[in-house]
Formats: structure tokens, sequence, C-alpha cells
């Protein structure tokens, strides 16, 4: 279930010119596919990461018992090993391909992602598994920021906004099927299939590119890469005393995600005993957020982002301290239903929160918003592996540990936009 706030769209001031031009950014004299096309691809594009994290889901113990994984949650750093090649990934490529162009930015990212595939696929232990895992993650990263900047080259204003809203459509479909296709595949062989799939897709979207899609920004509005760029902006943002509290709280909640996904296998397979089920039960959880995000873009206009973020993250906090109680009346292990019950409104809280909070953190950086996109990306992809694999590494059979770690990300959460909303009200910032 990779969300869309995993990793921001990373891209440079450059990109933003290219933005606010529109479609003229375009080279000139190239033929543009078919609007529907283009979405398509872009969606195919962003959503190689979320195929990486959620088709591997159901394949994690067979992974990690046939390479020798030491405890059972170490099968949980096969995703977290993905994340912090992401991570890194993210502060790169949107500066590249300001540099060298989309296509060839993403044809970079498509090739190191299928070399870290190839190395998973053919890994006969676990420490170069995980080594696959990063490198896949890192190169992963490429195609999911840049396809965000091709589209911000090539629309401007509403036409933007139609084009984002159909791909995050297609994006939200991701998570709810892709466990059940990576399920679909373990019933006719071997885990090692799925890599053959990611790196088959992976292969027919850079043809797909290659073949159909223009280059968007055009030589002469290329910037090389600038090192000093770069440390000034993410020095902006780490000590913007707003766009750090938001970011942070975005970090913390992304957090309770990446635990989810690291122990998913472990209380659907393990603790329910339902492991031909969950890829079914994944895709009724996942459904929760991309309802959220749905009716968020519906909403935020007459609400706004603060009151919508406010509103979500209490009912996090409540859901969360009711269900604790029940952990601890039943010992850690609360019937399927009940699990269930809290899990779904839960995340449709969580589909509030993230895109929310990511967002009043950009809101705040004004003509630094290139390259801090970029930034709040991997700072907040970093805070979510470490706090994820913290949740996840004292996942020992029953709920209390992954309960009792959801309770303090919402009380980290809370105190972080208490702070922010304190700073705002003490001193109003325009935009930077």
């Amino acid at each position: 279930m990779a969300t869309s706030s995993t990793s921001g769209a990373a891209a440079t001031d450059t990109t933003n010119a290219a933005a606010n031009a529109g479609p003229a950014a375009a080279v000139a004299g190239a033929v543009q596919p078919p609007r529907t096309e283009f979405v398509v691809l872009v969606a195919l594009l962003t959503a190689l990461v979320a195929l990486a994290i959620d088709a591997m889901l159901p394949a994690m113990g067979a992974m990690a018992s046939e390479l020798g994984a030491g405890s059972g949650n170490q099968r949980q750093w096969i995703l977290t090993t993905l994340f912090a090649g992401l991570a890194a990934g993210q502060l790169l490529f949107g500066p590249l391909s300001d540099s060298i162009g989309r296509k060839a930015g993403i044809g970079i990212g498509l090739v190191v992602f299928g070399a870290g595939t190839v190395a998973c696929m053919l890994a006969t232990d676990f420490p170069t598994l995980l080594a696959g895992r990063l490198v896949q993650g890192f190169g992963a990263a490429g195609p999911r920021v840049i396809a965000m900047a091709m589209v911000r080259d090539q629309q401007s204003g509403p036409g933007m906004a139609r084009v984002m809203s159909l791909v995050m459509t297609v994006f939200i479909a991701v998570p709810i099927v892709a466990p059940s296709l990576g399920q679909l595949v373990l019933l006719w062989g071997s885990w090692r299939m799925i890599f053959g799939g990611l790196l088959a897709i992976a292969a027919a979207t850079g043809l797909w590119l290659a073949l159909r899609q223009p280059e968007t920004l055009p030589p002469a509005q290329r910037t090389p890469i600038r090192a000093r760029a770069l440390w000034e902006s993410t020095r902006h943002v780490l000590s913007h005393p707003l766009a750090a509290r938001y970011t942070a709280m975005t970090g913390v909640l992304m957090g309770v995600m990446v635990s989810y996904l690291g122990a998913s296998e472990q209380i659907f397979g393990e603790l329910y005993g339902q492991p031909q089920r969950f890829g079914l039960y994944f895709a009724v959880l996942a459904s929760a957020i991309g309802m959220a995000s749905l009716l968020n873009a519906r909403l935020v206009m007459r609400m706004g982002m603060r009151r919508l973020a406010q509103r979500a993250l209490r009912g996090y906090i409540a859901l969360s301290l009711l269900f604790l109680g029940v952990c601890l009346a039943t010992g850690g292990q609360p019937p399927l239903w009940a699990f269930m019950a809290y899990m779904f409104p839960t995340f449709f809280c969580l589909g509030f929160l993230f895109g929310n909070a990511n967002a009043l953190a950009m809101e705040l950086l004004g003509h630094h918003i290139g390259l801090a996109s970029s930034v709040i990306g991997t700072v907040t992809t970093l805070m979510s592996m470490a706090i994820g694999a913290v949740i996840g590494h004292f996942y020992d059979g029953t709920l209390l540990p992954l309960v009792l770690g959801y309770n303090a990300v919402g009380v980290a959460a809370w105190f972080l936009m208490v702070a922010a909303e304190r700073q705002r009200s003490a001193a109003p910032e325009p935009n930077a």
C-alpha cells in the first residue's frame, strides 16, 4: 500500500517555470500522444514503486525462509531497504532530470530498477536480496518523481489538476490489486516470478516511453545540477519552523503505514491464519485510503487543509486509544473482525492526513518549492522507514506492540500539529 505521499514529486525551480508555462514548455514540434495514453503512461511510471512494495507482500515469508533470514521479523527488511533506496533516489532524480531531460532521467531510473530487480530474482542469500531491494528502490525513485515533472511541464491550472486526478485514480487502484496479483503468481510458481513480472513491466513501460512520449523539457530550459542549491533548499526546509513541523508530522504518520506493510503478511497469514485471503483483506484496507483521498479532493476547498487534518488526527488518536483497550482486554489477539473494524477507519483518517500535512509543508516554501519537494520526500521517507522499522521490530505475534506504536505516533503527530498552530498564531509567515 504505497501512499502518494511515501515520495514527493521532486523537481527544481526550472520545473516550476515549466509548469507555469504549461503546454508551451514542451519541446517545439513534438507530437504529443492522446491525453488518455499520457495519463496511463504517467500512472504506470508512478505506480512502479507501489508494485515493487505491494506485490511482494504475500511472498515475504517464502523469500525470508528460502534465503535464510534470521528471526521472523527480519522479513520486514525486504520493505525497509526499498524505502531507504527510495529516499536517496528522490533527492537525486529531480535535479538530474532538470539537467539531462525527463526521458533520459526516467531511462536511467528504469535501468537501475531493472538491475536491482535482476539481483533480487537471482538472489541466493538474504543479504543479496536486501541489496537488490535497495537498488530497486533507488531506481524506482526516478520514474516516480520525474513522471510528475512531465505533467507539470505540459499542463497548468485546471488542466494539470485534471490530469493529476486521473493519474491518482489509477495510482490508488494499484495497492488494492497488487497483493492479489502477487498471490496469484505464487499459486503457479516461485516468488522469483514476481520479480520477473516487475522486470517485464519496467521494460515495457520504458519502451513505451521511448517510442511514444516526446521529451517535455526543452534543452534551453535545462539547468545543471547544483550541489549548493540542493543544500540551500535542504537547509531552508529544515529550518522553516512551520514547514519542518508539518514535514515531521507527515514522516511520523507514514511510519504507521511502513510498519503495517512490513507486518501485514505476518498478521493475516500467521496471527489470523488467513494466508489465502491476504490479498482480499489488504485490498479492503487499501480502499479506505483511496476513498479518503478522493473525498479529501472534494472537501479541501470548502473546509481547508488544516481543519481536515486536525479532525482526521483527532479521529486517528481516538480510534487508536479505543483499540488499545481492546488489545489489552484480549491479550493482544482481538478477533479479525475487530482488527478490520479498527484499521479501516484508521486508514481512512490517514488518507486525509497524508496529503494535507504534506501540502501544508509545501505551501510555506514559496519559490523554494522545486528542490524543496525533493527534500520533503526524502525526509519523510527516511523518518517513516525508521519509525516503521522500530514498531515492526517489536512485533511479537500479537497486535499490542503495533497498537502501542500507533498510539505513540498519534501523540507525536498531535504535539507537532499543536506546535505548528502555535507558531502560526504567534508569528504568521508569508510564503518564503
